[in-house]
């Protein structure tokens, strides 16, 4: 015979339930407090089942999961044969026999500004034969040296061994054409079987300590199964993932920092060969006839070039040395510390992600005598790091990215998600966030980048929704020197994809974005992971214009 609780009693159950829910709740949040963090070290548990491989992804809503399979199908990049004894290298791209071509004018007559510039690539193998299928990842610049001028191009795959790469013409005088293969298709095919075999070739590590005993174990987002036990620092608050193997004596609790372990080729013997610096890796391909043009200057009624988005066209260009977009914004120069201060004058600048946007920091330290940093006893390329500048009430501080992070030794008590540290700003029209994360998300699947543009995306709209005056600045993805090791790591065409979903991410709300990409393929100098100071000064102007637009503008 069933029987049934009076309602009283249900009622009275049910508010104990709650209320011994709602303190628990009160107790990680306050716990969340004291440790300055949300990473929270859960007990010892066993990676949760992932959808594929050994990465553990987070549940998505219905909209974000349909978002994601819309970019992961948005990056699809021609299929090319793997390197092996029925396609050798002789049978890859050989930038040396290969060609551009500038196609005549549209219309005939001499190129003016406002044209549109076209080349015709053509790509053959070591055997001199043509290529006959697409897939390699090709750059093309226009420049003139002595106006210092340079703008990007964009190239167009024709997936039969030819390629197009259309400029704007922007400026009168010699305009020289530049096309350079980074990687032949091959090169490509092994970089994508690497994210996908062996996103954990480069690993994490963190010391436990207790008293005098101390243990390190390696530590990932993709985290290899094993008989070991597995702590689990799940991010409570934004689900971001983070793992690491258990010591043998001691507690998940007692982590106390993280830092970049080593890296593992994982290449097969031939694979190697397909990253060459001056082989096949970053050089320039030859033209077949003239490689530049003289651009007169625009006819009366000519229409303006009109450029609708970065897609499109370029975002903007250098003249003299100095970026002009072509976005709309009206960049300005600050080249003394009177001017930048004035600019940032009570204004309080926080820079959030990767060394790339450290660099922005320290830029800014050594261009303002006045703005002092605040000594916080932190490692000198770690931080967080913060700068004051009391006459003019100034404040920018730094903070990096939460995990994966390839710095040396951070604490895991600094180890804070971009989202959540958002979600602790006021916000207002005096408040700038800068935001710069792609580096160090290269060697993992794409939906790990997705996932956490996704989680700060959502604590952009937040902070916008409650202090819209507030300005948010993004800066894009950089080309960089490649070598070997920096080809399994820090690859442009990981950069590529990544460039391109976080455009995607952020397009329609209401922030800016600093072109990195253009800005260093559109300059002389070359390529590095941290561009030279001449790039980063432009960057510097790009952002204080946003800060402080012209009357009028």
């Amino acid at each position: 015979m069933r029987t049934f609780m009076p309602i009283a009693c249900i009622r009275r159950r049910r508010r104990t339930i709650f209320l011994v829910l709602a303190v628990f709740i009160f107790l990680l949040r306050y716990v969340n407090v004291l440790k300055g963090t949300s990473q929270i070290p859960l007990k010892v548990s066993n990676v949760p089942k992932v959808p594929h491989s050994f990465c553990t992804f987070q549940p998505l809503s219905p909209e974000e999961d349909v978002e994601e399979r819309s970019l992961l199908d948005s990056l699809t990049w021609p299929k090319t044969p793997t390197l092996s004894a029925r396609h050798p290298l002789k049978m890859t791209i050989n930038p040396a026999h290969s060609t551009f071509t500038i196609l005549p004018r549209r219309g005939g007559g001499q190129w003016r500004v406002g044209d549109q510039l076209e080349v015709m690539i053509k790509m053959s193998d070591f055997q001199d034969h043509p290529r006959k299928f697409g897939g390699d990842f090709l750059l093309a610049r226009l420049h003139n040296m002595d106006l210092g001028a340079g703008v990007a191009g964009q190239v167009v795959d024709h997936l039969n061994g030819r390629y197009s790469a259309v400029f704007s013409l922007l400026w009168e005088g010699d305009a020289q054409v530049e096309v350079t293969l980074v990687h032949p298709g091959e090169a490509v095919t092994v970089l994508k079987r690497l994210n996908k075999d062996n996103p954990d070739r480069i690993y994490f590590q963190s010391v436990f300590r207790s008293g005098s005993i101390a243990e390190t174990t390696n530590c990932n987002i993709c985290l290899r199964q094993t008989q070991r036990p597995i702590c689990n620092y799940t991010d409570l608050r934004t689900g971001e993932p983070w793992f690491c193997y258990k010591p043998k004596t001691l507690s998940c609790d007692n982590r106390i920092n993280h830092f970049k372990g080593k890296y593992r080729f994982h290449m097969r013997p031939n694979d190697k060969n397909l990253f060459q610096s001056g082989v096949n890796m970053k050089v320039l391909i030859p033209a077949s006839g003239p490689a530049n043009v003289t651009v007169l200057p625009k006819e009366e009624g000519q229409p303006e070039v009109k450029i609708s988005s970065v897609t499109s066209g370029p975002s903007g260009y250098y003249y003299y040395g100095m970026w002009r977009a072509l976005n709309g914004t009206t960049v300005q120069q600050f080249n003394t510390s009177l001017a930048i201060r004035q600019c940032l004058k009570g204004k309080v600048v926080h820079m959030y992600g990767d060394s790339t946007i450290r660099q922005w920091f320290e830029f800014l330290n050594e261009a303002l005598p006045d703005l002092k940093e605040f000594e916080l006893h932190n490692l000198r390329r770690i931080g967080p790091f913060m700068a004051l500048d009391y006459e003019k009430n100034i404040m920018v501080t730094f903070r990096c990215h939460g995990p994966p992070i390839r710095f040396t030794r951070v604490l895991t008590s600094e180890l804070h998600y971009i989202a959540n540290e958002l979600d602790g700003v006021k916000g207002g029209h005096n408040t700038v966030v800068v935001l710069g994360i792609w580096a160090h998300f290269g060697t993992f699947p794409m939906e790990v980048y997705i996932r956490r543009l996704q989680n700060i995306r959502k604590a952009v709209v937040r902070l916008l929704d409650r202090a819209p005056g507030t300005l948010v600045v993004i800066r894009t993805a950089n080309l960089q020197n490649l070598t070997l090791e920096s080809a399994i790591i820090n690859n442009d065409w990981y950069s590529l994809e990544r460039d391109y979903v976080l455009r995607a991410m952020f397009k329609g709300l209401s922030v800016h974005l600093i072109d990195a990409w253009e800005m260093t393929l559109a300059h002389h100098l070359p390529h590095s992971l941290h561009p030279p100071t001449p790039i980063i000064k432009n960057m510097i102007d790009v952002l204080l214009s946003y800060i402080c637009p012209p009357k009028g503008g």
